[in-house]
Order: structure tokens, then C-alpha cells, then sequence
């Protein structure tokens, strides 16, 4: 590759938004002035909340209207384009795969022409309208006026409307336009000030758990969720150790109301967030809601417990007196990847022109990258339930197939121990993963308070939406996925109003998942899956990773959302009724496909889980520095992940442009290595340094020269015997210290000085199975070194030593535990030899087999590690001169590898004098050690 090359791709660079603008430049649709050929009725756009039994009298004609909006749909040729457009997005096999459009770029090919733009815009300034706002896309125009104008130029009638003892205004005939804009204006929205609510129920559902700082595992035992504790349950953890935080990534909070930013800020001091504000807009041309009380705690939620979820993220908080108002700015400003909105409306309420518009808006968001998630309600299977109808219904826009839906859970601890009695310091008490059931807390709230989920009547089914338990039907169905929803147990803690509260209903998960979305954005970013951020619809994905890797996903299997509507004294319109729906295996109607590993989702999206490149230190080791014709070299690379997770795939080795092999990583616990073993005669073809390439990303390189033709001065390596460092039986498991003995096995004496342990030692390096054995200690007679855990137990290993090019192997069997006693030469258990009746002594032993947690090869736990969390082997016995004794603890301590530590107490019944000892695990008894019992 040279220069010239990098400047075509630089020209093309600049050339490419051009040629594209150009081939997809869109053709008049409009000839001639519009209004001359009469005019048409627009269906579906009188609300259905606009019901004559509300009506109060006709709107002042002077009455100001602002953010009227004709929004155009496209031709049938653009849209079967941008159907085939949205699915090549989705492809990893096409061309168009996660390439993301502007919005001019959206609007270059399924917008309106600038020509026709501009005869929309004519037309309604001369109907006496101001133009206010023009999409970027050309998808959309707005306009404002007085309440006479809007009726002339729309042909209908503006009236008062109260609905739940709210006053609004909307039209009571369907509105028209000139027949010319048939076809080409797909709805005309701001006719009416209906606007969707926030969930209230998680707001009436709070428990005030007062104005001060709370103990989250309080005196009374109860459970409130603080971010920590977010970050154990659902597994975010690795990713914030990994640095995957949200850093660089932003987020759309819309809301309906202004904010208190002391609040916010309030909430992240406490729980040792970095300090962040959010970036607040109002939409320009909006009405200014201002403090908006039945939203402002809805804003702070979702603002917090974004922010909690991607600690680093840059949130933007939209609004506008409605928040879809703040939605749509945000896509044709296309201000961020991910957007988040906690509001809806029950589909009955709907009209079928909103419905269409707004999944335009989404197919758009979809197009230029953009994830949209949206909550499935709070109400149940009944989701106009706040309207006394009990009518199945699902929440809008959460059923947009192009919205990703989010359900309810709640925790059912049963009789685990899943809390710690104390709070962390960063106010965390969860221990685990906690089961969870279908979010339903009707009974105890005496109304309808469940997870929302169901069928929508709206939307058919997408192809994507398959799998297990996917009703065989023709519609969409709702949620996609959930998380923990009740406010009762457990609630989340919320900073707002001056003081902390227990919030729940579906929008808290829904802003949690735009924060996970983040996280996704920036892990596929670093990893190299992509170079910009973007998932679009991430629908198709979480149902296929369902089918793949269901290891992904909680499946939920227990609870409902059956909710019953009962009529107030004196209700109209009410229809009482009970129904709704249970959750089941795999897929069901009321928390989707179940709650999510953070971690496993967010790794496994594009593939095996392996650590983004950024967050991986690769190394390149060799034993033989110089080689000879007849040397055999083994290029040893290990790649350690600072997230935990093992790195897996491929190294490439190469001296320049000699491809010298390649092999596959193997290893656990977040350590792994890949060996090759290469002839000196394959490097005496090119000069210069070995480099290993992991994945075809990062490279490590070491330097190695050939020195001649001639045999090797060091004689090949003789191995007599292979045994257990600490018994030196034939006994031995994964990750034991073994002792090798032989002749020539090393060129020099050298003993390891650090951890990890090194898997190269004064020239000399071991690999058991091809797996690259960490050396303790080398000499010509012997070499002490660990069977790494990746060697399978039952059956027979390889060793093979390398000394210098030269190599000499043998093979030995590997049990699943061969434990052996360290000892002095008199067979005296060391560190100390005697001991009194129910004095605690302590032991150590090798040949434990795996441990839980896993440990890397080589390695040992962190210096500090809490005593629960330090790596175990199976049950661990121990018995003193053939008397049992009690185990106080067994498990590998910080600073040493391969070895197991053992506190045990000396029984009151052993005999006095000279006893053995012996350590048993799965029923297999180490070698006996001598302590000597005192009073």
C-alpha cells in the first residue's frame, strides 16, 4: 500500500456525500399551484379523547397556535427503498451494515424536493401562516398562527375540550388540504394539545423514605436500589472496571417540563457519580411548559438513572410543552444515538394519523443510527385503565415496532441471601442476581399497577419478531425486554423535590436500557466493530441473540400482568372487567424476553464475548533470543483483559513479511496465551523482529536473531519423572505446582521474583497441551512450574520443555483433584510443626483442581481481596491423627500461585504426640504430614 492509494481514499472521502446527494436527488412530485383542484379529507386526525361528551364550545379565534406541523410521506418508491434500506442496515453481510445516514442524507433520498418544499411553505404563508420550523430531512414543515387562520387553512373547527378534569383544545371535524398534497402531506399534528403522560403510577406508588441521606439495607431491612446496586444485580460491573463507563456517548432524555438541576446534581454526590450536568433545550418554537409538576419527577428519573447506568455518558435533556414535540427535534437534529422517553398513551386514544407519523419518525431514527426505547406502561394488559376502560390495550409509542419496548420485573428472593446487611461505600447492599417475576403490584396498590405488554392494534408483525413463546399471530406484541419495575420491592432512590423517594413503574428501566445502549455504543466502538456509534433498531438483534445466546437473558416464567378496572360512583363510559396475560418460557406478553447480563449483552452483541482491544494488555515472549538452524523456538503471546472476561481468537505470527503461523488463544480467568512452537530454519528466511497480532488488532513484537547454521551448543532436554510439587507422588490436577526432573532441562539456575508468574526463565519455556505453563523455578535438573487449569482432567497430558531451541517431551495423567501437603524433608507440615487442642493452624496444599472464582494461570488473587471473594476449591476436609476436624477456611491467598491455604482447627479429641495429617477433597486424600498435638 502507498501514498497514492491514501489519497484516493482521502479524494473519495470528500467525494462521496456529493455523488449522493446527486444520485438520489428527488423528483418534483408537486406541478402547478396547490388549491385549484379542490380539496381532501385527512382520516384518523380527530383524537378519540375529543368525544362530544367533552366538548365545552368553540376555541377564541385569536387564540395563538403554535406548532402545527404537516408532515409528508414519501413516495412508494421511497418507501419500499427505505424498507430494504432499514433491513441492509441490520445485515452484517451487506454493504450498508450499520451505515448510518444524516439527516440530509435521510432527506436527500426520502424526503420531499427542495422545489416542492418550498410550493408547501408558499401555500401556507398565503393562507396567513407563519413557517417556524423546516426538518433538515425536508420530512416535515410547522407553522403557527391564530386559532382562525388554523381553521381556515385546515377546513375545521378548534373547540374546548376537559377530559379527566383537564381543560384542552383540539378539533372536532376531521381537517383538509388541497387535493394537491394528497399523497404527499401524510398528517397535520398540533390541531389538538392532548400530550402523553408520564407514568404516574410510579410517582402515586412512591414511598417517602425521607428528606435524609438513607441507608439503603435500612435498620428496618428494607431494600432500596442505589446505583451499585444496579450494577451487581444486572452485571454491569466488568464493564465499568473496563473502562466501558459511557464515556463519549450521549443520550436523549425527552421530557415536558423544566428541571431542577440541584437535584440532579444532588443525586450523583451522593452515589459517587462523576459530576456531569446534563446539556438542557428547550425545543425551539415550543410553548414553554416551565416546572411542570406532574413531570418534574418524571425528568429527574430518567435523568438520573441514565446517568447511573452509564456513569460518563453526556446526557442532553430535550423538552417541550409535549414531550413528542422534544422526540421529533431530537431526530431531525439527530442529536444523539440513543433516546429515551417515559411517556405514552394508551393505542385506543390514538389516532391512526399519529400512529403512522410517529413510526415514520422512528424509521428515520432507525436510518440515521438512532435506538428509541420507550416504556410499556404501567397499567397492565389494560393500559387505558386511567380512563376506567378495561378493554386489552398496549402503550404508544412503546408498540412501534421500530421502538424498543420496556417491560416490568420484580425480585422474589424467596429464601436466598441476596443482600448484605451493611451498604458499601458507594451505598450498595446487593450480592447477586436476584430471580424476578412479572411486576404486579395491583393488590397491595388497589388499582391496576403492573408491567404493560399485549397487542398492539396498530402494527403487524415485524419479521424479526420469532422465537419461543412469540404468539403465532399477525401483530406486534410488547414488551421486548424488562428490568426490576416495582416500587415496593424494591423501589429505586430518586433525589427530587429537595428530598429522596422510592420510584418504580416501567420509566425507570426504560432510561436505565438507553444507558446500557451507550455502553454498547462506546464497547463496539473501542472494540473496532464499528467507528461510529449507532445500533438503530436494536430489535432484530435481542431476538436473534434470544435464540442464540440465550445465556443473555433472564427468562422471567413466573407472575402476570391481570389487572381489574373498577367504575367510581357516577363514572361514564366506564367498562369494568379483569385480563391480561402470565409470563411463560421464552418469550411472553408481559416482560418480553426477560432482563438481561449487561455484561453478556453488551459483549456478546457482535460475537463471543472478547475484551475491546482497548481494554486489552498483549504481550510477546520468547525463550530462545538467539537461534540456531537445528533450534525450536516457542513464541509465546498472552493477552490479559482488564474487564475479567478471557480474550479469546487468534494470534498471527511474523518476521516481517515471513508468516511464521498462527494459534489460538487459550486460557481463564482473563489471562490467555497462544504457543507456537517455529524451526530455526524458518526464521534464518527473514530478518528483523517476531511480531504477534491478536484479532488482526493490536501487536507485540520481541526481538530474535539468528546466529548460524551449526547445531545448537544446548543438548536436548531428558525428562525421568513428573510429579506433585508438594507430595512428589505421580499425583496431579489443573493448576497444580508440579516438580519436573530430568537432565539438561535448563541452561541455568533461575527462580520467578513476581506474579504473574513468567512463562519464560532463563531460555527456558513449557507448554502442556500447547498451553503455556507459568515456571516457578528451572534448573539443569529440575524445573517447577503450574499445569494451567485449561488442561482437561481425565486424560493424558503432553509436556514439552524448551531449553534454549531445544526440546525434549513426556506425558503424565491429570486427575480432576490431586491434593499434596508442603512439608519439611522430615515430612513436618510447615509453617508450623505442632500445635495445642483447638488451636487453629494453618496448612497448604497444591492440586485443589479448578476454584471459583477462576484464577488466571500464573496468578493470584489481588493483595486486599475480601476473604468471601478469594478462589475455592471443592469441599475441603481435613483430619488430625484420623479425627475430623472443623475447616475454618481453604482457599488460594494473595501472593501465591497454585496453592491452596488451609485454616483448620486442632480437635479436642485428637491424640496427643506425633499425629498425621491430611487434607481430602471429592473424596481423595493427599499425602499425610506430620504435627505434633499438646495440651
Amino acid at each position: 500500500m502507498n501514498k497514492h492509494f491514501y489519497r484516493f481514499v482521502f479524494f473519495c472521502a470528500f467525494l462521496l456525500p456529493v455523488t449522493t446527494q446527486l444520485v438520489h436527488a428527488q423528483p418534483s412530485r408537486l406541478h402547478g399551484a396547490i388549491g385549484r383542484a379542490g380539496r381532501t379529507t385527512l382520516a384518523g386526525h380527530v383524537s378519540p379523547q375529543a368525544a362530544a361528551d367533552n366538548d365545552t364550545g368553540r376555541l377564541d379565534p385569536a387564540t395563538e397556535i403554535s406548532q402545527v406541523t404537516l408532515t409528508f410521506a414519501p413516495s412508494p418508491g421511497q418507501q419500499a427503498e427505505l424498507d430494504q434500506l432499514l433491513e441492509r442496515q441490520q445485515d452484517p453481510a451487506s454493504p450498508d451494515y450499520h451505515r448510518w445516514l444524516t439527516p440530509e442524507e435521510y432527506g436527500a433520498r426520502f424526503g420531499l424536493s427542495e422545489s416542492d418544499v418550498a410550493a408547501v411553505e408558499a401555500w401556507l404563508q398565503a393562507q396567513g401562516l407563519a413557517v417556524s420550523g423546516l426538518a433538515r430531512s425536508r420530512t416535515w414543515v410547522s407553522v403557527s398562527g391564530s386559532a382562525a387562520q388554523v381553521e381556515q387553512a385546515f377546513r375545521t373547527e378548534l373547540h374546548h375540550y376537559t377530559v379527566n378534569g383537564e381543560a384542552h383544545f383540539a378539533n372536532a371535524v376531521a381537517p383538509s388540504l388541497p387535493l394537491e398534497l394528497s399523497g404527499v402531506v401524510r398528517s397535520v399534528r398540533g390541531l389538538n394539545d392532548f400530550r402523553p403522560r408520564p407514568f404516574k403510577h410510579a410517582l402515586r406508588a412512591r414511598d417517602s423514605i425521607g428528606g435524609f441521606r438513607p441507608n439503603y439495607t435500612s435498620s428496618k431491612g428494607n431494600h432500596y436500589l442505589a446505583p451499585a446496586d444496579l450494577a451487581t444485580i444486572y452485571n454491569f460491573s466488568p464493564l465499568y472496571s473496563a473502562g466501558i463507563d459511557g464515556s463519549g456517548q450521549r443520550v436523549v432524555i425527552a421530557g415536558q417540563t423544566r428541571i431542577n438541576l440541584s437535584d440532579i446534581q444532588h443525586f450523583r454526590s451522593d452515589y459517587n457519580l462523576p459530576a456531569s450536568d446534563p446539556q438542557v433545550t428547550l425545543v425551539p418554537g415550543s410553548r414553554d411548559p416551565g416546572i411542570s409538576t406532574d413531570d418534574l419527577d418524571e425528568a429527574h428519573l430518567d435523568i438520573e438513572w441514565s446517568g447511573a447506568a452509564a456513569p460518563n455518558v453526556q446526557i442532553l435533556y430535550v423538552f417541550a410543552y409535549n414531550v413528542m414535540d422534544a422526540v421529533q427535534y431530537a431526530i431531525d437534529q439527530n442529536l444523539a444515538p440513543v433516546i429515551s422517553t417515559s411517556y405514552g398513551s394508551c393505542e385506543l386514544v390514538v389516532s391512526t394519523s399519529d400512529a403512522q407519523t410517529m413510526r415514520a419518525w422512528a424509521r428515520q431514527a432507525n436510518a440515521q443510527g438512532i435506538t428509541w426505547f420507550s416504556a410499556s406502561g404501567d397499567s397492565g394488559a389494560a393500559d387505558c385503565a386511567y380512563l376506567d376502560v378495561s378493554t386489552l390495550s398496549v402503550d404508544f409509542p412503546a408498540s412501534i415496532p421500530e421502538v424498543t419496548s420496556i417491560g416490568g420485573t420484580e425480585f422474589q428472593e424467596n429464601d436466598g441471601t441476596y443482600w448484605s446487611a451493611t451498604n458499601s461505600a458507594t451505598s450498595g447492599s446487593a450480592l447477586s442476581y436476584i430471580p424476578e417475576v412479572a411486576w404486579n403490584d395491583s393488590v397491595i396498590d388497589g388499582e391496576p399497577s403492573a408491567t404493560g405488554g399485549g397487542v398492539s392494534r396498530f402494527f403487524g408483525k415485524p419479521s424479526w419478531q420469532t422465537g419461543d413463546g412469540v404468539p403465532t399471530d399477525l401483530y406486534r406484541h410488547v414488551p421486548d425486554v424488562s428490568m426490576s419495575a416495582s416500587a415496593r420491592h424494591d423501589g429505586y432512590l430518586v433525589y427530587t423535590q429537595g428530598a429522596n423517594y422510592a420510584f418504580g413503574g416501567t420509566s425507570v428501566p426504560t432510561p436505565i436500557y438507553a444507558g446500557v445502549a451507550a455502553l454498547m455504543n462506546q464497547y463496539l466502538v473501542a472494540r473496532g466493530v464499528q467507528s461510529t456509534p449507532g445500533l438503530g433498531n436494536l430489535n432484530p438483534g435481542l431476538y436473534a441473540l434470544a435464540a442464540s445466546t440465550p445465556q443473555v437473558f433472564h427468562d422471567i416464567v413466573a407472575g402476570d400482568n391481570i389487572v381489574t378496572v373498577t367504575c367510581p360512583p357516577r363514572g361514564r363510559n366506564c367498562t369494568p372487567g379483569t385480563g391480561g396475560y402470565s409470563a411463560g418460557v421464552g418469550y411472553d406478553q408481559t416482560t418480553g424476553l426477560g432482563s438481561v447480563d449487561v455484561y453478556q449483552l453488551v459483549t456478546r452483541w457482535a460475537g463471543a464475548p472478547v475484551p475491546a482491544l482497548n481494554e486489552t494488555q498483549f504481550t510477546l515472549q520468547t525463550a530462545v533470543p538467539a537461534v540456531r538452524s537445528a533450534d525450536t523456538v516457542f513464541l509465546t503471546a498472552t493477552a490479559t483483559s482488564t474487564s475479567g472476561t478471557t480474550p479469546t481468537g487468534t494470534v498471527t505470527f511474523n518476521q516481517g513479511s515471513n508468516a511464521l503461523g498462527s494459534a489460538s488463544l487459550v486460557g481463564g480467568a482473563g489471562v490467555a496465551t497462544a504457543t507456537l512452537a517455529v524451526n530455526g530454519t524458518q526464521l534464518a528466511q527473514s530478518t528483523g523482529k517476531v511480531s504477534a497480532t491478536l484479532n488482526g488488532g493490536i501487536s507485540a513484537s520481541v526481538s530474535v536473531s539468528f546466529v548460524g547454521t551449526g547445531a545448537s551448543g544446548t543438548a536436548t532436554p531428558s525428562i525421568a519423572s513428573i510429579t506433585n510439587g508438594a507430595s512428589f507422588q505421580p499425583s496431579i490436577a489443573p493448576g497444580a505446582i508440579v516438580s519436573v526432573f530430568g537432565s539438561q532441562l535448563a541452561a541455568a539456575t533461575a527462580l520467578a521474583s513476581t506474579l504473574p508468574l513468567p512463562v519464560t526463565l532463563s531460555g527456558v519455556a513449557a507448554t502442556i497441551n500447547g498451553i503455556a505453563a507459568p515456571l516457578w523455578y528451572v534448573s539443569a535438573g529440575q524445573i517447577n512450574l503450574q499445569v494451567p487449569y485449561q488442561v482437561p482432567a481425565g486424560a493424558t497430558a503432553t509436556l514439552v520443555i524448551n531449553n534454549n531451541g531445544q526440546t525434549g517431551q513426556a506425558t503424565f495423567p491429570v486427575g480432576s483433584v490431586a491434593p499434596g501437603i508442603f512439608t519439611d524433608t522430615a515430612s513436618t507440615l510447615v509453617p508450623a510443626g505442632s500445635a495445642a487442642r483447638g488451636q487453629t493452624v494453618t496448612l497448604y496444599f497444591t492440586g485443589a483442581g479448578a476454584v471459583k472464582p477462576a484464577v488466571a494461570n500464573g496468578d493470584a488473587p489481588a493483595a486486599g481481596t475480601a476473604i468471601a471473594q478469594l478462589p475455592a476449591p471443592a469441599a475441603t476436609s481435613v483430619r488430625v491423627g484420623g479425627v475430623a476436624a472443623q475447616v475454618a477456611f481453604a482457599g488460594n491467598p494473595p501472593g501465591v500461585a497454585g496453592v491452596i491455604q488451609v485454616n483448620f482447627v486442632v480437635p479436642a479429641q485428637a491424640p496427643l504426640g506425633t499425629q498425621t495429617v491430611s487434607v481430602s477433597l471429592g473424596g481423595i486424600s493427599s499425602n499425610a504430614a506430620k504435627l505434633t498435638v499438646t495440651q
